[in-house]
């Protein structure tokens, strides 16, 4: 069987997908921040739902990096959480 991170770095040789991925990564890293988050503190997507006063689907598209979650919702997430959200800019090029 082929595993994921396998292919990933096959396909990271092609100009089009590497360009492609990587312009996606802010909200790859959103959705995984948003994961973490509801992980760590031990809740499933329904529960997290719940306390934001929203629906699971909700709380997939966002874990699945298909919807930009406005701040609001964010601010929602962190209080349901237990977390605190922190918002930056940094200069064009910094690594994160």
């Amino acid at each position: 069987m082929t595993k994921v991170s396998d292919l990933h770095q096959k396909w990271m040789k092609n100009k089009q997908y590497r360009k492609a991925y990587e312009e996606l990564a802010p909200e790859f890293r959103l959705a995984r921040a948003v994961i973490e988050a509801r992980v760590t503190a031990g809740l499933t997507q329904e529960q997290l739902a719940e306390r934001m006063d929203t629906t699971q689907s909700v709380v997939a598209r966002m874990e699945s990096g298909r919807t930009r979650p406005s701040t609001q919702t964010l601010e929602r997430l962190a209080a349901a959480t237990g977390t605190r959200l922190r918002i930056s800019f940094e200069r064009e090029g910094a690594r994160p």
